[in-house]
């Protein structure tokens, strides 16, 4: 009887195109029992035996026949089912979605798990940028953000961390790629001479306690129409933040819990607004919503806030901002009068201080040359 050559085995030969082949044993089919036989090429002996010699050591520890079972499509499915979904906030499980059946499996769907390399990532986010967009509005580039693709790429590196684990590659293709980095652009605020002249306006469209309350306490808007009338601690002067609605990128709206869990919080709000909140409960007694809606009595639509915020801006003759900008303003404003990060990161409920520090640099230069200028003083006395 033959002796069976055992999984990694290989030899190297010259072919009679002249290139040197180097083949080897990758394992056997579990059906027929027959070897599942590999090669590499290459110009020089000496090239395909270091190729050999390194496709021999990954396949030692790697699962072939499971991973030959996978091209990029099957396996993106596959952990996106088992993996993925069940552990992520739905909101988050759609845009996964999206990025897969739309940004990915169109361009790399059909390459093997084990063919994938780095390069063809680099390609991916390169066509992304550049034609990734699927509706090209006016004034948009055809190319998608480099946010949006650096998430395709954390994306696609959690889901081959998987297949790592699963020894069906032997190394994850993103950690050698070079994500598109995030461009800052100027975070617009309100200005606080025109906080006047916006909640005048607001006011006057009867809508102040929902816009007062935007503005000191940095909610977004999902979670400002999600709140409740029980969410409000009168005595302790706190709302509770515990639920936000959402638009996934199918066009649905989803009442679902905050982005992370430190996104559920109590915010501190000032008396004023407690008062604005109180005034605006006795219009809607038996309400359960903060804002209902006054045409269904529901929740607002997240869009219907921002639009409503559009027109307190038209009727103040404010430049445009969008409804986000409140949220800023509320952090920006904050800092520069000395409120700490820590505490203006967990109102916001950022994951973290580093996070809300980064976010508003330019917050807290402002406060930094203040402090720079004390220091100069006090050294300046005892000189």
């Amino acid at each position: 009887m033959a002796k069976r050559r055992a999984n990694g085995e290989g030899n190297i030969r010259k072919r009679s195109d002249g290139r040197w082949e180097g083949r080897y044993t990758a394992g056997y089919d579990p059906t027929t029992g027959k070897r599942i036989i590999k090669n590499v090429l290459g110009k020089t002996q000496a090239e395909v035996k270091t190729k050999l010699a390194k496709v021999l050591e990954e396949a030692k520890d790697l699962d072939v026949i499971r991973a030959e079972e996978y091209t990029i499509a099957t396996w993106l499915h596959t952990w996106y089912d088992l993996y993925a979904k069940p552990n992520i906030r739905l909101a988050t499980a759609d845009r996964y979605q999206l990025m897969i059946e739309t940004y990915t499996i169109p361009r790399i769907g059909k390459i093997k798990l084990t063919k994938l390399t780095s390069r063809d990532l680099q390609k991916l986010y390169k066509d992304l940028m550049e034609n990734g967009r699927i509706h090209v509005g006016k004034n948009q580039s055809s190319g998608l953000s480099s946010t949006t693709v650096r998430g395709v790429h954390l994306m696609l590196h959690c889901a081959f961390e998987r297949a790592v684990k699963e020894r069906l590659i032997s190394r994850n293709p993103t950690d050698d790629c070079i994500a598109p980095k995030v461009q800052k652009f100027e975070r617009k605020t309100l200005r606080p001479e025109d906080m006047k002249s916006y909640l005048a306006a607001a006011n006057t469209r009867g809508l102040l306690p929902m816009f007062y309350l935007a503005l000191v306490s940095g909610l977004r808007k999902g979670e400002l129409v999600a709140l409740l009338w029980t969410d409000l601690d009168i005595e302790n002067k706190t709302i509770f933040v515990s639920k936000q609605y959402v638009r996934n990128p199918n066009g649905k709206l989803t009442l679902s819990r905050p982005k992370t869990e430190t996104s559920v919080r109590r915010v501190s709000i000032p008396q004023e607004a407690v008062d604005l909140l109180i005034q605006e409960h006795s219009k809607h007694p038996d309400n359960q919503y903060m804002f209902p809606s006054p045409t269904t009595g529901e929740m607002y639509h997240p869009d219907s806030v921002a639009k409503l915020h559009e027109k307190i801006l038209k009727d103040a003759n404010l430049e445009h901002i969008p409804l986000h900008s409140l949220r800023h303003t509320f952090a920006t404003v904050a800092l520069q009068n000395g409120v700490d990060v820590k505490t203006v990161s967990s109102m916001l409920g950022h994951y973290d201080a580093g996070f809300t520090l980064r976010t508003y640099t330019h917050a807290t230069r402002q406060v930094q040359n203040q402090a720079a200028e004390t220091m100069g003083n006090f050294m300046a006395q005892v000189m």
